[in-house]
């Protein structure tokens, strides 16, 4: 981005600075997607066509995994691998207690309990420190969020699921492309789901999502649940349901993973101009764990005991910002029956964290304006 030029009397006030700028991020791929929109509705095919096996041939081979099986979202994806491998009532699923909530509703919506554990205060991921103090005989999988585009410590959360034989669920919605050793998200545990939501480093025009794999079974399995419990039309092997990543969404993100790896570098790069001009005592950036290539950056999250005051400030001078989550997960009226826990760590980061804009279709003048107007504060 360059150096940080002087500024010798006030900053100058730019047009408001949006969070996410949905329409400038998806106008640089408008040709590729007309023309592979048009290509669905010529077909005539709308549903588990060519579209969709093309999609997930991809995915699986960026992850470098072995399945892919696209879904409607990213909750389903969770949902669905539960199912599969058939946890259910009475059994507990781990889970960080810093993270959005579809990551425990995947594990009560197949009757499941989650089981929350506290973040790290260095990096906000899953603690794998306080991971054994929290299992169980009832417990039967490690859910761990790679959040805000972070990868978790997956070597020391392997090793304990291997130790007291539990499956591994990546919950990769926030953490397209990111690397662990040499490895993708996706393909760090038994099983993946990832979430397409507009807002995603790999965002659809609607919802979509994926399950990524290189379990046989899982994966012929997650299918024919996925598709109404069926693997030969009318023979239903399996309570299933409806959840399937339609003709369009898959081709639209076909074309979008092409350039997955160039969004990640641009948020890659406004990160590192972030942590290296951000320069207010008050403000906690956060840390790379494994370089740069671990984390997507999904979110640039940072943390100040001034939270409200700052995101005021930002608002008033044109940068919007939000808040990736206000409510902690055990607080939330959805789960009363975890309203008694107390989650200090969760409970002191949900007042302090703030997200600053970090869409790759940022200009470098507006990633200046931000920090300039952030050092002020």
């Amino acid at each position: 981005l360059g150096t940080l030029p002087k500024i010798k009397n006030n900053i100058i006030i730019m047009n408001k600075i949006n969070f996410l700028h949905l329409k400038k991020v998806n106008e640089q791929y408008y040709p590729s997607i007309n023309n592979t929109i048009k290509e669905v509705l010529d077909s005539g095919w709308y549903l588990l066509g060519e579209k969709t096996k093309q999609f997930e041939s991809e995915v699986a081979s960026y992850c470098g995994v072995k399945h892919c099986i696209g879904v409607a979202n990213g909750l389903d994806a969770l949902k669905l691998i539960l199912q599969a491998y058939n946890i259910g009532p009475g059994d507990e699923v781990i889970v960080p207690s810093n993270t959005y909530i579809a990551t425990a509703l995947a594990v009560s919506a197949n009757g499941a309990t989650p089981v929350l554990v506290e973040p790290s205060k260095k990096d906000f991921l899953i603690d794998p420190t306080l991971i054994e103090q929290a299992i169980t005989p009832k417990t039967k999988a490690i859910m761990p969020v790679h959040l805000y585009g972070q990868v978790c410590d997956m070597d020391r959360i392997n090793t304990i699921a291997k130790k007291y034989d539990l499956k591994v669920i990546e919950d990769s919605a926030q953490a397209h492309g990111a690397i662990y050793k040499r490895k993708r998200t996706g393909n760090l545990g038994d099983a993946s789901g990832f979430s397409f939501y507009p807002g995603k480093n790999l965002g659809a025009l609607g919802d979509g999502g994926a399950i990524t794999t290189n379990d046989d079974e899982l994966a012929r399995k997650v299918r024919a649940i996925a598709n109404y419990g069926s693997e030969q039309k009318y023979v239903h092997d399996y309570k299933g349901t409806n959840s399937r990543l339609d003709e369009i969404q898959a081709a639209v993100l076909s074309v979008k993973l092409k350039g997955l790896d160039k969004d990640n570098n641009r948020r890659r790069e406004i990160a590192k101009f972030y942590r290296n001009n951000i320069t207010n005592p008050q403000i906690q950036l956060p840390i790379e764990n494994y370089g740069a290539e671990g984390h997507a950056y999904h979110l640039f999250v940072i943390r100040t005991t001034k939270r409200d005051k700052l995101q005021k400030y930002l608002s008033s001078k044109g940068i919007q910002t939000l808040i990736h989550y206000p409510i902690p997960l055990h607080k939330q009226k959805a789960y009363t029956e975890l309203n008694h826990f107390s989650l200090p760590i969760a409970e002191k980061m949900s007042k302090e964290i703030l997200s600053l804009p970090i869409s790759p279709v940022l200009s470098n003048e507006e990633v200046k304006y931000i920090v300039q107007t952030i050092n002020k504060f």
